[in-house]
């Protein structure tokens, strides 16, 4: 059976059941209230509206007994002195849900409670004295915790006191109030039903057969190949929770194609840029080795000079070589760190004094400041924050475009760590680019026609080698001015003996 065919055999059932046993009850009850309150309290013309009407039921079945004590206290007001004639009245309102309290003056001289009223709040809520004659054969209502309808006969003792003589009915133990209360319960029940019904048939429907709709349909979506779509979040019950776990499921796809994408994209222009920047050394060893073989070279010095030409190709090949193989132990996370004790001021001087001669020989100049004390240690892997120095170095000489050019590097000592700062005089780098200048293959002059060469790795190493060295690096520049690059790594404390 289908689920939408166990959903209209489910309405019915909700809908006419309730329905035909709540009719049955309804008229059963009215029918037997109607003839229990004509028999109880001879009250004629009985009807539903009688029925739920509480305060004119109340009225009624107490208005004979309230006209014969109002005649009683126009003839014999003393007679609500008589205990035996109080008790007499008394015991005929209790047939009648009700029961006397009589009052001279201020002081209640009679109080028949059964016992469902806290007496003392009743009597500081009965109304006061009222010196104009007024008919209160109606009665008035007392709400809170008491629930009662109370009618007040004034009138004055043959000594003049005046007294009051209160007729309390009980809404709460009314059998015709309860009646009324079943058929209203009972009407609302039918309301209820129906619309719960409604809703309930209505709330399964959308969270079932909707959402399996949309699973069919994205399912069919991803079958094809189709993960460019969104799946409509779905409730809190299982197939909601279901529907969050698909829509989370296509989110990791398409994540994972893009990436796969973007993976091969770069992987693609690597190898782009590797055949560029190689190609540009080879056909310059090419070049210089076939003038020496074709007799080209035919002073010491001219030989001398394309030897070396020929050996800084080579060293430049092979450092792009290692930045490939660099490159492919950082996807890997096989990064060979050795980590070491390294003293700041000796590190940094024999860098500069190795970068001193190859920027000598580019015209560029080099000035060091080194602002940390003798005794400043980090731990660093040495090889690997040279690769840093040396990798930020050559970036900058890449984009020094003037005549004499110059780069300073900075050692600061900054609270628990020391800041290096590499700063060049070179072209500067955009704002918009100044966030992405450490992505991988990021390149600022896109164009493979430039001069600049370099694979657009070199930063990204940069910043992958130090912060597995829980560092971080960060650039600041002005275009046709320079660039500085920051690098901080923690200083090395030692933790006292306790």
């Amino acid at each position: 059976m289908k689920l939408k065919t166990k959903l209209l055999i489910t309405f019915l059932i909700l809908i006419l059941a309730p329905i035909m046993f709540t009719a049955l009850a309804f008229f059963g009850i009215s029918r037997y209230q109607m003839n229990a309150v004509k028999k109880l309290y001879g009250i004629e013309n009985t009807s539903y509206e009688t029925l739920s009407n509480t305060p004119a039921m109340l009225s009624r079945i107490t208005r004979d007994a309230y006209a014969g004590m109002k005649a009683k206290a126009g003839t014999d007001p003393d007679a609500f002195l008589d205990a035996e004639y109080l008790d007499s009245l008394n015991l005929d309102l209790e047939a009648r849900y009700s029961f006397l309290v009589v009052r001279k003056a201020d002081t209640y001289i009679f109080v028949g409670n059964d016992n469902d009223f806290d007496q003392e709040e009743l009597l500081d809520s009965l109304p006061d004295y009222r010196t104009h004659n007024s008919d209160q054969d109606v009665g008035t209502y007392i709400g809170g915790n008491l629930q009662a309808l109370v009618k007040q006969l004034d009138f004055s003792f043959s000594d003049g006191t005046r007294g009051t003589a209160f007729i309390v009915t009980s809404i709460g133990s009314m059998i015709p109030e309860v009646e009324s209360m079943v058929v209203d319960s009972v009407l609302v029940l039918v309301i209820i039903l129906v619309f719960t019904s409604l809703i309930l048939t209505a709330w399964i429907y959308k969270s079932i057969v909707t959402p399996i709709h949309h699973l069919q349909v994205a399912t069919k979506k991803i079958t094809d190949g189709n993960l460019d779509f969104e799946m409509p979040a779905g409730g809190d019950d299982e197939i909601g929770e279901l529907c969050t776990d698909f829509e989370e499921m296509r989110r990791r796809l398409k994540e994972s194609a893009e990436e796969k994408l973007e993976s091969e994209r770069q992987n693609k222009e690597l190898i782009s840029n590797i055949s560029h920047d190689l190609k540009t050394p080879i056909t310059a060893v090419k070049g210089y080795v076939e003038g020496i073989m074709d007799g080209v070279a035919d002073t010491p010095e001219k030989q001398e000079k394309y030897i070396r030409t020929i050996y800084n190709k080579a060293n430049d090949m092979e450092r792009l070589i290692n930045e490939l193989t660099f490159y492919s132990k950082i996807d890997t996370n096989r990064i060979p760190y050795t980590f070491d004790h390294i003293n700041v001021n000796a590190y940094f001087a024999d860098c500069v004094e190795e970068l001193s001669l190859e920027l000598e020989e580019q015209n560029i100049e080099l000035a060091y400041f080194n602002y940390v004390d003798e005794d400043v240690q980090v731990i660093a892997d040495a090889e690997q924050i040279k690769r840093v120095i040396n990798n930020i170095v050559s970036n900058s000489i890449k984009y020094i475009d003037k005549p004499k050019g110059y780069i300073n590097i900075r050692v600061k000592d900054v609270g628990d760590f020391v800041q290096v700062e590499i700063e060049d005089n070179g072209k500067g780098i955009a704002t918009k680019d100044l966030p992405l200048i450490f992505n991988r293959f990021y390149r600022t002059d896109a164009s493979r026609n430039s001069s600049k060469g370099g694979s657009g790795i070199g930063l990204s190493i940069v910043k992958k080698i130090i912060e597995d060295h829980g560092g971080k690096v960060w650039a600041t520049s002005k275009e046709h001015t320079g660039t500085v690059m920051y690098f901080v790594l923690r200083k090395y404390q030692e933790v006292p003996a306790t």
